[in-house]
């Protein structure tokens, strides 16, 4: 009878142990797939995070719902004629002291090459002190225009990847880019995260995004694609090779997903491009904060020796036709409508 105390307190604190570790396992893991549910699709994480790990259980994040947007344009362009051979066209620079393109690269995107350290190792064309300008997520109102004016301001040039949808919402803004002398390439048709799609789906996320730009633009793209976050699988990528797509990642991550202060982001940059000495830099043109960066970091690049290297590839990229139906039905022209003119039905009178 004297170990009956000793043997209840022995069960008593046995069995707060096993309730402390339930409660951990459900409400830790609770708080981690709550977190990893709400992260944005339209940011870029660190490489860790956005590449895929063998033997690590993929789970599919929620794709954000973009804000409302202006209507389609009321007219559908016919995709452009498959033209092969890039054409050049190198607008002339008014600026004497503009810090200029350093030297045009051409690239043979044959079987699908990959650039940029942080993910391929086999072209490493960059020499010290060399640096590319790249802007995802475009076209954008406002924040890509603005990125335009300070690019044009030194007389650089820069390449864009675009996203589908968003060409489709903007095509008037993909015109200024492609006007402006820039290279576009594509980023997908919605900015979803491929790896964690069934390969047939995200080689229509890939090949929508081909088409819509191509279709807004007017004329052939480049054949440059960057995965959204960075997150690709081999099939994906045998599926480039195939399509003689290069891949880019990157070597210098603004992070402008969540430093939203532009002298900050200037500095991240600067600071990681001391260490490296050189690279592909990522930041997005539909951030107002990114936007606002790009003259002060067009500034303290050329203050400090930096030279920008403009890429553009060999050969354009041709669209399949049976994507270029899917993208020109979502863009029909509006119905007309049998409404009065706004000003017979809505009066200000006071």
């Amino acid at each position: 009878m004297r170990q009956f105390p000793a043997l209840v307190a022995a069960a008593a604190i046995a069995t707060l142990s096993v309730v402390s570790v339930t409660a951990y396992h459900f409400l830790g893991s609770t708080a981690v797939e709550t977190t990893a549910a709400a992260k944005s699709e339209l940011t870029t994480g660190s490489i860790e995070t956005r590449w895929p790990k063998p033997g690590v259980e993929r789970q599919a994040a929620a794709a954000p719902q973009p804000e409302p947007q202006v209507a389609a344009p009321e007219t559908a362009p016919p995709p452009p004629a498959p033209e092969k051979q890039a054409t050049v066209t190198k607008p002339a620079c008014d600026n004497p002291s503009a810090m200029g393109v350093s030297r045009t690269v051409q690239i043979d995107t044959t079987g699908g090459p990959g650039f940029g350290m942080s993910q391929y190792r086999d072209y490493d064309f960059l020499q010290p002190g060399e640096v590319v300008l790249t802007f995802d997520d475009g076209p954008w109102p406002v924040t890509t225009p603005q990125v335009l004016a300070a690019l044009k301001a030194e007389c650089l040039q820069a390449t864009f990847f675009n996203i589908g949808e968003h060409a489709m919402w903007h095509p008037s803004v993909l015109k200024q880019v492609i006007a402006a002398g820039h290279t576009v390439g594509t980023h997908t048709w919605s900015h979803k995260n491929l790896a964690h799609m069934p390969f047939q789906q995200a080689k229509d996320e890939i090949e929508k995004g081909i088409s819509a730009v191509t279709m807004m633009a007017g004329t052939p793209v480049a054949p440059f694609f960057r995965y959204p976050q960075l997150r690709q699988t081999p099939e994906l990528k045998a599926y480039l090779a195939q399509r003689n797509i290069a891949a880019f990642s990157i070597d210098i991550d603004s992070q402008d997903f969540k430093v939203k202060n532009p002298d900050q982001l200037v500095v991240s940059i600067m600071t990681q491009l001391k260490k490296k000495q050189k690279g592909i830099i990522l930041m997005h043109d539909l951030h107002k904060w990114s936007a606002a960066a790009v003259p002060q970091l067009l500034a303290q690049l050329k203050a400090n020796g930096y030279k920008v290297v403009h890429l553009r590839p060999k050969e354009m990229l041709t669209t399949l036709p049976e994507y270029d139906e899917m993208i020109a039905k979502l863009a029909q022209p509006v119905k007309s409508s049998n409404a009065r003119a706004i000003s017979a039905v809505v009066q200000t009178v006071d």
